[in-house]
């Protein structure tokens, strides 16, 4: 009798867990429907942004050239930041026009560019296909740094009902070139190469991956993504700097904690299921408690990187006092703190923004019981660069 307890409780953790795998596999084969084109031009030339060190190991040998080449070309493209091989001074003229033979540094083409008087700046990438995605970038208004809001999607399925992107269609993935070469494109912009190391400021500081898209809805390109921009000899930002922002795509945030370790960021948006249904519909698949369960297990959550929830402040819908009190029971014991973020209106939105008093009672309440919760400034509301207010006009092809 004394061994059947431990047997159930095992069984029901290895079904948990072969249940959680099945939706894993299951989010990664939808994700690949949307996988963006091949990164070949029209020429057959490649473009070697995105590439692993591993896949860019396999296209030198292809020339029939040496493994150190590869540290090389990596320092050349993600440290120096140049797109022209025959500015790479450490590597001959006759293996320049080589490389240019068969090769490209590519960069997202930056269609428009809008600058806030608020000095936020808005770009909207075109990509070789056409498709476009926009990327924010907001300087710190007292240092000499500043985050750049990438997107991971053209578009997004998840249809959150006070977000403009949420209006577009998921059109389709971004590739690791194309989130790279974003943050890659925004340094060009501000003429930061090379990367700045040690105690150097950095204008472009951080990342934060919440722009167009769910990122976890593109586990695989992202995560290739941030482990280009993590690699020490090339952009070489911490993971600490990069924080990942999810509506709550419970069976990949393990994996996303697990394999990347960056900041996280949740969707909240409510307190109860009911309301978080209908303004995240996500919420159907995954619940409150369930995504709760999942912020709880993620690895290196602490006091000293605790998780962030977003939680946009809706006039009348949840920003009560007794909706702060409920915030602060369900995100007891975790490692955390609270952004507030005032609505920022878009043509077309039906919420309207918490009033000054309501945002600054339900600040104190959490504030009271332990959490830092911040009201954020909205930034370049002007250019539509706020909080939920990118979009794009691109749509799927039939």
């Amino acid at each position: 009798m004394s061994v059947l307890p431990p047997r159930v409780a095992f069984s029901r953790t290895s079904a948990s867990a072969e249940l959680t795998e099945a939706e894993r596999t299951r989010i990664l084969a939808k994700s690949a429907l949307f996988n963006p084109p091949p990164h070949v031009l029209a020429d057959g030339r490649r473009d070697l942004v995105g590439l692993s060190r591993e896949e860019l190991a396999e296209e030198i040998a292809a020339i029939g050239e040496k493994a150190f080449r590869v540290k090389q070309l990596w320092h050349w493209i993600y440290h120096q930041g140049v797109t022209d091989f025959a500015a790479m001074s450490s590597i001959a003229r006759p293996l320049q026009a080589r490389l240019a033979e068969r090769f490209v540094i590519g960069r997202p083409v930056a269609a428009t560019v809008q600058t806030s008087t608020d000095e936020t700046r808005k770009f909207l990438f075109r990509f070789r296909d056409g498709q476009e995605a926009e990327t924010v970038y907001i300087p710190d208004q007292s240092q000499d740094r500043g985050a750049v809001c990438i997107s991971s999607q053209v578009g997004c399925t998840l249809s959150c009902r006070f977000c403009h992107t949420g209006t577009q269609t998921l059109v389709r993935n971004l590739g690791p070139a194309e989130i790279v070469g974003q943050f890659m494109a925004a340094r060009d912009s501000y003429n930061e190469w090379p990367s700045p190391q040690g105690e150097t400021p950095r204008l472009l500081s951080t990342i934060v991956l919440m722009g167009m898209g769910e990122p976890l809805y593109n586990y695989e390109n992202v995560a290739k993504a941030m482990r280009i921009v993590m690699d020490g000899e090339g952009i070489g930002l911490s993971r600490r700097r990069i924080t990942l922002s999810t509506s709550g795509v419970v069976p990949m945030m393990d994996r996303a904690g697990a394999e990347l370790g960056v900041n996280l960021a949740v969707s909240l948006h409510a307190v109860r299921d009911d309301l978080r249904d209908e303004l995240v519909p996500l919420n159907r698949k995954y619940p409150i408690a369930e995504l709760l369960d999942a912020c709880r297990r993620y690895p290196g959550a602490t006091n000293a990187r605790r998780i962030t929830f977003e939680y946009v402040m809706l006039r009348g819908v949840n920003d009560s006092e007794a909706e702060a009190r409920e915030l602060v029971r369900l995100i007891a014991g975790i490692p955390a703190k609270v952004n507030l973020i005032p609505f920022n209106p878009w043509p077309g939105s039906s919420y309207e923004a918490s009033s000054g008093n309501a945002l600054h009672r339900f600040s104190k309440i959490v504030m009271e019981a332990g959490f830092a919760s911040p009201i954020r400034t909205p930034r370049g509301q002007d250019i539509l660069a706020a909080c939920g207010q990118l979009r794009t006009e691109s749509q799927r092809r039939k």
